[in-house]
């Protein structure tokens, strides 16, 4: 049977990737597919399937009410998948309200949309095939010391306005499990990286800067260790939840690729020399700044649950990973230089000029 599936958050990054992903795996499906187009939602992203008919496109915010509704109720959605939120720590330190809005007022719009549509409070019962999937982040768990991992159950303990934002968010996701039966899965993933993501981010950001001869931010002695995990693998994983996954139950999704911050700039540092053959590329570009506020030293998931449930598991290392990535930003360059022009290079210069 066809799958009808209301993806918010489309055109950001992951939510893009996604949109490549499940159209090139699945035939009989619909994609009804919902974004703000803020900063960081570009809808150039999803133009190479802007005239396949089971993608359909509606600008639109999370939080508002009348359009959520009016979704569910003409698509009437299998599964609501929400990509949706401001995301980069930088962000919500300079602007913490925003973060609440969208991404704690507007997952819970969604959840009480989803509630009223599928719902039935007379009988205590609810539609059947229907589920609330919630993309989440390892940041919610806080930060770790040398060793362990983050496991479903470890306590949370967000330490940015963007990560206490995800926390209250998916504490909102399960209460409407436990409270009324909604059925429903929390992904918390490792740090993507991959086509597409907006070059605020590390690696983007290294790269295009890089290219262009630029400093090269690197908040204090750039030791802070990430688990970073290919976009491509984490949309196979939110696929699976979406399908199998148990209701009620939250899965880890990392890349096994811990690296810290210095590691990664350096390895795009020697690629792109490498192939550009351009001698101005070179790691005298590194300038350490001031640290980040509240910045954690490290992250580090467990996915042994998703891979036990689920059979996922992630099939790129990072060497084939950001080989992957340096290609597609090399070869999308007119697509870098309308992303960062205008609104994000004051931004940018308002985040680092001073540093």
């Amino acid at each position: 049977m066809k799958k009808t599936y209301l993806i918010t958050g489309c055109a950001g990054f992951i939510g893009t990737n996604f949109v490549y992903y499940m159209l090139k795996k699945h035939e009989d499906i619909l994609l009804v597919n919902l974004d703000k187009l803020t900063y960081a939602g570009n809808l150039e992203n999803l133009k190479d399937v802007e005239k396949d008919p089971r993608h359909v496109f509606v600008q639109g915010d999370i939080c508002d009410k009348e359009l959520v509704k009016n979704l569910i109720d003409q698509y009437d959605p299998d599964y609501v998948i929400n990509f949706a939120a401001e995301s980069h720590v930088d962000r919500s330190i300079y602007n913490p309200e925003v973060f609440v809005a969208t991404n704690v007022m507007g997952t819970v719009n969604l959840l009480q949309r989803c509630k009223e549509a599928w719902y039935d409070a007379e009988k205590h019962i609810w539609k059947e095939g229907k589920k609330f999937l919630q993309v989440s982040t390892d940041e919610v768990y806080g930060a770790l010391g040398a060793e362990g991992y983050f496991m479903e159950s470890t306590p949370l303990n967000p330490h940015s306005p963007y990560s206490a934002s995800k926390t209250s968010a998916d504490n909102f996701v399960k209460a409407f499990h436990d409270t009324y039966g909604m059925p429903i899965n929390i992904t918390r993933c490792s740090n993507n990286y991959g086509p597409y993501q907006f070059p605020e981010k590390l690696i983007p950001l290294m790269i295009n800067n890089a290219r262009h001869h630029k400093n090269l931010p690197v908040y204090g002695d750039g030791m802070q260790v990430r688990d970073w995990l290919y976009v491509e693998d984490h949309c196979k994983a939110i696929d699976m939840v979406s399908a199998s996954g148990k209701s009620g139950e939250i899965y880890n999704v990392g890349g096994h690729n811990e690296k810290p911050n210095i590691f990664i700039i350096k390895t795009i540092i020697s690629e792109l020399h490498e192939r550009l053959k351009d001698e101005g590329i070179s790691e005298t570009l590194i300038q350490h700044v001031t640290d980040r506020l509240g910045h954690d030293r490290r992250y580090g998931i467990d996915p042994s649950k998703i891979k036990a449930d689920l059979g996922w598991y992630p099939e790129t290392p990072f060497e084939k990973g950001i080989i992957l990535t340096i290609d597609w930003y090399l070869t999308h360059e007119e697509w870098m230089n309308r992303i960062t022009s205008g609104d994000y290079q004051k931004y940018y210069d308002t985040m680092y000029q001073n540093r």
